[in-house]
């Protein structure tokens, strides 16, 4: 099983909406069975869960304490990918959720407050030693500063390819438990979620080429 950890800061970077497009991608894909687990007390992604008509991904509910013993739990069960939603604050108990993660992936808005303050989720991921990526999201299009936002987050890390872009689309699909690969599979959002879920997969699966490498020298 893999565990993918959304994490950033910032509140509004987009957290819950990467999270619950990626698990519902995943699906499709037939990457799963599928887990979402949210560990923000605001419960955003619980509620939109809470709204769905497809029964997968399926919805963990766990303590942060209890966090290792789940995902140890949904590993027997079978599960392939557990994706983990965080709250937007810098905490112990954050720093915990990412030592359990195989790969964190870091939703930055492309504004200098948002690039000011992703360091700190930067240090959580280095200290744990996790490898990570930025995603930019709630992009302009043709914008310059999108431009100099991955450029800057270049010199920290990895920026995934797929740019994901301001649309009403994302919200309106979270509004009824779907996503944009649900209300409109062909849609230039549902390409940019389907591009993000390839270069996360390909991130897990680099790691753990990279990790046998090591095991055979």
């Amino acid at each position: 099983m893999k565990t993918l950890v959304i994490a950033s800061q910032k509140g509004g970077a987009g957290k819950t909406t990467i999270a619950a497009h990626i698990a519902v991608a995943a699906e499709l894909a037939g990457i799963g069975p599928v887990v979402l687990i949210d560990t923000d007390p605001q419960g955003s992604l619980s509620d939109w869960w809470n709204t769905r008509e497809a029964h997968t991904p399926a919805l963990a509910t766990t303590t942060l304490a209890e966090l290792p013993e789940k995902l140890h739990a949904l590993m027997i069960a079978g599960v392939a990918l557990a994706v983990i939603d965080t709250p937007p604050a810098i905490t112990e108990a954050i720093r915990n959720v990412v030592r359990q993660a195989d790969f964190v992936l870091i939703p930055t808005r492309p504004s200098p407050h948002d690039l000011r303050a992703v360091g700190h989720t930067v240090d959580i991921a280095r200290d744990a030693q996790k490898p990570f990526a930025f995603c930019v999201t709630q992009a302009k299009p043709t914008a310059r500063l999108t431009v100099q936002a991955v450029a800057a987050l270049s010199a920290h890390g990895t920026v995934a390819p797929s740019i994901i872009h301001d649309r009403v689309d994302y919200a309106a699909s979270m509004v009824d438990g779907r996503t944009v690969t649900e209300t409109d599979a062909k849609g230039r959002s549902s390409a940019e979620i389907k591009d993000l879920l390839s270069f996360v997969q390909a991130q897990m699966h680099e790691k753990k080429k990279t990790s046998k490498k090591k095991e055979s020298i």
